[in-house]
């Protein structure tokens, strides 16, 4: 069957946010990784943005799944079919009389361990992936920003996604030293909905805390280009009556101090194990900022001035890693930290 079948290239940044597919060079989809699932068939009822606009507003008959938590998959047959259901949405406009064969290569975090890399690659295989590749997060992200991976030459990445915050240090083609912590964007989201909780007696879903954190999101109390204050609407915890409170990015960035301040002490714990002679190659080089966490305001300020070493934030960081691995796809051959 091989001589009357074509192959489909596929890269994909799976993502506890976000799924990106790239397919031929371009991406074709951009998506929330959410998946609506009928309880009682278990079918797919509606994927990416429609599963999203349903979230918090379901019927007792259908269940949204985010199938990816903490940056690896916490429930594999949701996985499965939001996958299938995203690479049909990339390959619908590659219509053909053959029988496709899917060449696939998938992000995964760097502090991934056997089970969660087999989970990802089961899951990738059973969705129509003949050929799967692994690769590294951060070095996906590194690529993606432009730089030369397999120089003699340190460089950092600090990736901060929905699920995990992945740091690491290349060199020749390889990560040197590493650090992956599960705290990034949902903690952030979790921390502003525990904080309208308790400060202002609100309830807020997940919905209303990421829109908070994108309106106000902010890591420093004192910005120059300071954002309008956000006006959340919800029920009053005790009498359960409409209020409207007005959130300020001060308020924001007081409520998520205690999660940056562990990305912080994770990029130092890097830092630390970094040998000396890549140590001074950062210090001349900064370290880039990817991932959606990268747009909070003033956190590469904030980084800066903690750590004493210049921070830069990727051109568009939200795409950073997507790039890299569509750049991978295309080079299997050449970057053997290719993981098959």
């Amino acid at each position: 069957m091989g001589w009357f079948s074509m192959t489909q290239e596929i890269a994909m940044d799976l993502g506890t946010a976000n799924t990106i597919v790239i397919c031929d060079d371009k991406i074709v989809v951009d998506e929330p990784s959410v998946v609506a699932l009928n309880k009682r068939t278990e079918e797919v009822e509606a994927l990416g943005i429609e599963a999203q606009k349903m979230h918090g507003k379901e019927h007792e008959g259908i269940r949204i799944v985010r199938p990816l938590r903490d940056g690896v998959i916490a429930d594999f047959d949701a996985a499965e079919k939001m996958m299938r259901g995203l690479i049909k949405k990339a390959t619908d406009s590659q219509k053909s009389f053959l029988p496709t064969q899917l060449k696939m290569v998938v992000c995964i975090p760097s502090g991934s361990t056997g089970v969660e890399i087999r989970a990802v690659r089961d899951s990738s295989e059973h969705a129509g992936g003949r050929d799967v590749y692994m690769i590294f997060e951060p070095m996906a992200a590194a690529i993606g920003i432009g730089i030369d991976v397999e120089a003699p030459e340190g460089n950092m990445i600090v990736d901060i996604g929905g699920g995990t915050t992945e740091i690491a240090v290349i060199s020749l083609g390889g990560i040197v030293s590493n650090k992956s912590i599960r705290v990034a964007g949902d903690e952030l989201t979790s921390d502003i909905m525990e904080y309208m909780s308790n400060q202002h007696n609100v309830k807020v879903g997940e919905r209303t805390a990421e829109d908070i954190k994108i309106k106000v999101g902010s890591a420093l109390t004192n910005l120059e280009d300071a954002p309008d204050d956000y006006i959340v609407n919800g029920p009053n915890r005790l009498s359960g009556l409409p209020v409207k409170v007005p959130v300020s990015y001060q308020e924001v960035a007081h409520c998520i101090e205690k999660s940056i301040s562990k990305i912080e002490a994770a990029v130092l714990a890097a830092l630390e194990q970094t040998p000396p002679e890549l140590y001074a190659d950062i210090v001349n080089n900064g370290i880039w900022l990817a991932g959606g966490g990268a747009l909070l305001r003033g956190l590469d300020k904030r980084l800066t001035n903690k750590i004493g070493i210049p921070f830069h934030i990727a051109d568009d960081p939200l795409r950073a890693v997507a790039r890299g691995t569509g750049v991978a796809l295309k080079n299997t051959s050449k970057f053997r930290f290719l993981m098959r």
